[in-house]
């Protein structure tokens, strides 16, 4: 699109026209010559960062349950998609309508008990899924002339919790798992084990990092044996930890200091106080 649309005031909330005039609205701020110089000047890889944070702030939106804060976090999270549907039209790679096509083509393959004639419950869904999705990956495989393997379509990009958490659902899939949590905890103690002495021994960081991801590891694990999903579990103890702290500030604040001007055993003393706060309530 190289002209400059009229984008007509929004007239309701009629979900097709509101379509129409964001990808009008992206097109005016992607145009060369007439639109936003930092919008025009920006690529895919500069852009994917927002689109990951905005990710983020739509979950964070659902996890205080704040249902304003999210219409507008999701409104953010489409403006992304817009963004990079554009900047593939510019390229003649794809447009907004042939990401939104190809969902609905996905969703109706991937829904035969809604769209056809399979019969399917609740608890069916998940396998169903799975053995579509290998399907659809080992036909993708086939397409570049290459063997399907047990890991593909990890992406790469995903965060490292998330994705150690993928990794260890598609190889417990064909057997490689341990059969017993005792076992997970023994390795969590036993990896406890080799960063102690990776540091008593004053091995290089590199050493020490490779050591604790092996924790990390293990303890993602873990959670994945009590179905827990580790990066929620990390955003509550974030949650908890930040909570806490400003409760301990607020004490000390309240004596005229701050946690510069305080002793360890100090704040340690009002962080147990704020837990037990916790606790009670």
């Amino acid at each position: 699109m190289t002209d400059r649309p009229d984008i007509a005031p929004d007239s309701g909330p009629d979900a097709a026209e509101a379509t129409r005039r964001l990808i009008e609205v992206m097109a005016r701020l992607r145009h060369p010559e007439t639109g936003c110089p930092w919008d025009v000047e920006q690529s895919f890889r500069t852009i994917a960062p927002y689109t990951i944070e905005e990710a983020y702030e739509v979950a964070d939106a659902i996890e205080r349950d704040a249902m304003d804060e999210l219409r507008d976090e999701l409104g953010d999270l489409l403006f992304q998609v817009a963004f990079h549907s554009r900047m593939a039209e510019e390229r003649g790679a794809f447009d907004f309508a042939d990401v939104a096509a190809g969902i609905v083509d996905k969703m109706i393959r991937r829904h035969p008990h809604v769209f056809g004639d399979a019969a399917v419950d609740a608890d069916g869904m998940p396998a169903q899924w799975e053995r579509q999705k290998a399907e659809e990956r080992a036909a993708k495989a086939e397409a570049e002339g290459r063997p399907a393997g047990v890991l593909d379509g990890i992406a790469g990009g995903l965060p490292s919790l998330t994705r150690a958490l993928k990794l260890q659902k598609r190889a417990a899939r064909v057997g490689f798992d341990w059969t017993d949590p005792a076992d997970i905890l023994d390795k969590i103690e036993e990896e406890v084990g080799e960063i102690r002495a990776e540091i008593d021994g004053r091995a290089p960081k590199e050493r020490i990092e490779d050591e604790i991801g092996d924790l990390l590891f293990c303890a993602v694990n873990l959670a994945r044996r009590y179905e827990v999903d580790p990066d929620s579990a990390l955003r509550r103890t974030n949650a908890k930890f930040e909570r806490r702290f400003r409760h301990l500030e607020a004490a000390l604040r309240a004596e005229g200091r701050d946690p510069a001007g305080a002793s360890l055993d100090e704040m340690e003393a009002l962080w147990i106080a704020a837990k037990r706060a916790e606790t009670a309530a």
